[in-house]
């Protein structure tokens, strides 16, 4: 992979991670501060409704948070854009449709199947 393609995939994963490290601060300064008593059950209800989709979505994020991380990892040990489980080059068309992925298409494929077929 050119040096270009890489410092732009650098560049996506850090502005993803700043993003995304600015949210997860964003929800715990929210939940912290506002302690909100509602007399009414439903009202009630709805804000932990809230609150529970709101810590769904950042735990989601904390593993992309995670995997990001790992990607920058690999862009620094200059094994990024390098299938885990064959060897082979990730195409780079895969790479901007999801550059924290650790495995080419084929091999993602055989293993989504595989999993289909175990039941996982």
């Amino acid at each position: 992979m050119r040096k270009k393609d890489i410092k732009s995939f650098k560049e996506l994963l850090t502005n993803q991670l700043e993003v995304l490290l600015s949210h997860a601060d964003d929800t715990v300064s929210g939940m912290t501060a506002l302690k909100e008593n509602f007399p009414d059950p439903t009202d009630r209800a709805s804000l932990e409704s809230d609150r529970n989709f709101m810590l769904r979505i950042r735990d989601r994020e904390s593993k992309l948070i995670k995997k990001i991380k790992k990607a920058l990892e690999r862009i620094e040990n200059e094994t990024f854009g390098i299938c885990e489980k064959c060897g082979e080059e990730i195409s780079h068309k895969r790479l901007k449709a999801r550059p924290v992925t650790t495995y080419c298409i084929e091999c993602k494929t055989k293993e989504e199947a595989l999993e289909k077929a175990l039941g996982i």
